[in-house]
C-alpha cells in the first residue's frame, strides 16, 4: 500500500510541477511590451491590451496575425517586429494581451 501511495505522490507531483511550467507568463509579456514596444506605440500596455477581447486577441494568435495586429495598433513598430523575434516572445506577448484584455477585468501596471 506505501508503495501506491509513493507513486501516486510522485505523480502529483509531477503534474503539479509540469502545470506550473505550461502556464501563461503575463508578467515576462508585461516586461517585454515595456522594453520593446511601450516607446513605438506611445501608449501603455493596458490601452494595447484592450483593443481586443480575450477571444479577439486568440483568433488573432491562431490566424498567425500578431506582428500585423500589433502594428495596426502601434503604427510605428516595424510590421515583421514580432514575427522576427521568434515564438517565445510572441507566447509572452500573446500572454500579457490576453490576460489584460478588454474584456479581462485586469489592469496591467505599464
Amino acid at each position: 500500500m506505501s508503495k501506491l501511495l509513493k507513486i501516486a505522490m510522485a505523480s502529483a507531483l509531477v503534474l503539479g510541477l509540469s502545470a506550473t511550467v505550461a502556464s501563461a507568463n503575463p508578467d515576462k509579456g508585461q516586461k517585454l511590451f515595456n522594453k520593446d514596444l511601450k516607446g513605438p506605440c506611445n501608449a501603455t500596455g493596458a490601452k494595447v491590451a484592450a483593443a481586443h477581447t480575450q477571444d479577439e486577441w486568440k483568433e488573432i494568435k491562431d490566424s498567425g496575425k500578431l506582428s500585423q495586429e500589433i502594428n495596426k495598433i502601434c503604427p510605428a513598430v516595424a510590421p515583421d517586429f514580432v514575427d522576427g523575434k521568434g515564438d517565445k516572445y510572441k507566447g509572452m506577448l500573446f500572454d500579457f494581451l490576453h490576460n489584460y484584455a478588454s474584456d479581462s477585468g485586469n489592469v496591467p501596471s505599464c
